[in-house]
């Protein structure tokens, strides 16, 4: 029996629930578009977390409710919390078509062991819009410091083979088969979201003189979520819920730099390397405000086993964080990036491109071939594919006329594996054949390519001014934090 969506012309503020979709007024703009409502909250009236006083009976007031809302055909970093007056009442409302419940259940469809701390996974609700869908999380308190220790969140690293542990309590839980095969198996951890980090739990940041809009769910603590603003200390990354209290801090904060070795200084632009076993709180930290910007990767609070590479801006009181990737100290699948980002106030100023061409001058100082953990975001695809282009060109370019030169010979001189270089000149329309077997070529739209990258002015690495030799760690020094 296949399920129809039902049409409602008619209907209420009480007829909106989760799942829903509606047209909504979009703010500033005024724009009617179509949006599924994913949650619903009463509307705060300042930033302690009180509500709105609109008195006895005013359950049917739009504003006494915020919604927060997914636009269709939007990307989701646009998503946002839109108050009940922005809601179209007069327009057809589509209602979630029901799902459909499996008859009987079949213990053989579940295998493998409950999370160690059911009681703090996140969960939400599908109820009305008077019984909206709430995440919940049991966060332990934060310490002075208000750092996350691993202890205070559930989130924790997952291993797709985990073995029974015949003396575990907690095996007796089972999990979906299906979800045990998405479990990623090395890097950054791609893990399949629960409903709730579908919802923003952040609306803006603030870094210093920079204000910040989120685009997704961090999991900072629950006491944290649905402040106005989150407020940052740009050195080391502690959060606050007041300007006041960040000021306080200020006072006594004495780091003006990442908490970690400078291996590369070339006019303003430093890069730092802080290894995640010995400086947890802040890799913590910055884990979670990178979360607030990528989706689909999270290094949750494991950071034992990885090393971040953070890129500043030198000024004559501190080095401002521009960006960062973090890398595993003992990658399986050979890559030289596990997570890359970034800040969203300095995007479109060329330093994507300097971390990626950052990441790949230390796999060649390592001596191996390096590719990012997959999959990529969108922009960090972007950013990729135009780096592998542009190395790649500048090479061939380099060339004399009728020189030979192979994917090999391109890998070992760039560092790029052999699959992204094949894929990029596959793109780039670099494949000839001739005489029976597929050569490199350039075209005319490749060397078009190459004259105006040349008449660009861009940011670039200088490998003389890198000083680092690839490090050696012991054994416990590449297990995970658990």
């Amino acid at each position: 029996m296949v399920s129809t969506t039902k049409l409602i012309s008619t209907h209420t503020i009480q007829n909106v629930r989760v799942g829903c979709k509606m047209y909504v007024r979009s703010p500033g703009e005024g724009e009617e578009r179509l949006a599924e409502i994913l949650s619903i909250r009463e509307t705060l009236a300042n930033s302690h977390g009180s509500y709105i006083p609109i008195g006895a009976g005013s359950d049917t007031h739009p504003d006494k409710w915020e919604y927060f809302v997914h636009w269709d055909t939007f990307n989701k970093r646009l998503d946002q919390w839109v108050p009940g007056s922005s809601l179209i009442l007069s327009r057809e409302l589509q209602w979630p078509s029901p799902k459909l419940s499996s008859a009987k259940h079949n213990p053989s469809d579940t295998v493998g062991k409950a999370p160690r701390f059911p009681s703090r996974a996140l969960t939400a609700t599908h109820n009305s819009a008077f019984g909206s869908p709430t995440p919940t999380s049991s966060f332990s308190d934060v310490s002075a410091s208000h750092s996350v220790t691993s202890s205070s969140y559930s989130l924790k690293r997952k291993l797709p083979h985990d073995e029974e542990d015949p003396e575990d309590p907690d095996t007796e839980g089972k999990v979906d088969v299906e979800e045990l095969k998405e479990l990623p198996t090395s890097g950054s951890m791609t893990f399949p979201k629960p409903e709730v980090t579908r919802v923003k739990n952040l609306n803006r940041l603030q870094i210093g003189k920079y204000e910040i809009e989120t685009w997704y769910f961090s999991p900072y603590p629950i006491e944290y979520a649905h402040l106005p603003i989150l407020y940052l200390c740009e050195f080391c990354l502690l959060f606050f819920p007041s300007l006041m209290m960040l000021s306080r801090h200020r006072r006594k904060c004495s780091l003006l730099h990442p908490p970690g070795n400078e291996i590369y200084r070339y006019e303003e632009i430093s890069f730092f390397e802080v290894d995640g076993s010995r400086q947890l709180p802040w890799c913590r930290n910055l884990c979670l405000l990178s979360k607030c910007f990528l989706d689909h990767k999270t290094l949750y609070y494991d950071v034992t086993p990885f090393l971040f590479y953070v890129m500043c801006l030198r000024h004559s009181f501190g080095c401002h964080i521009l960006g960062y990737f973090s890398k595993e100290k003992e990658s399986a699948a050979n890559y030289n990036v596990a997570c890359i980002l970034t800040l969203p106030q300095y995007q479109r100023g060329g330093y994507g491109k300097l971390l990626i061409e950052f990441s790949y001058e230390l796999s060649k100082k390592e001596g191996k071939l390096g590719s990012p953990e997959k999959p990529l975001s969108d922009l960090g695809l972007l950013g990729y594919r135009s780096y592998w282009a542009d190395t790649i060109l500048e090479l061939l370019m380099s060339l004399d006329d009728g020189a030979k030169i192979s994917i090999d010979d391109i890998a070992r001189r760039t560092s790029i594996t052999h699959a992204d270089v094949s894929t990029t000149c596959d793109i780039l329309g670099l494949f000839k054949s001739y005489k029976g077997s597929s050569i490199i070529a350039l075209n005319k739209s490749a060397v078009a390519r190459y004259e105006k990258l040349r008449n660009k002015s861009k940011r670039q690495i200088k490998p003389e001014h890198l000083r680092w030799k690839p490090p050696v760690f012991a054994r416990d020094q590449l297990q995970f934090g658990f």
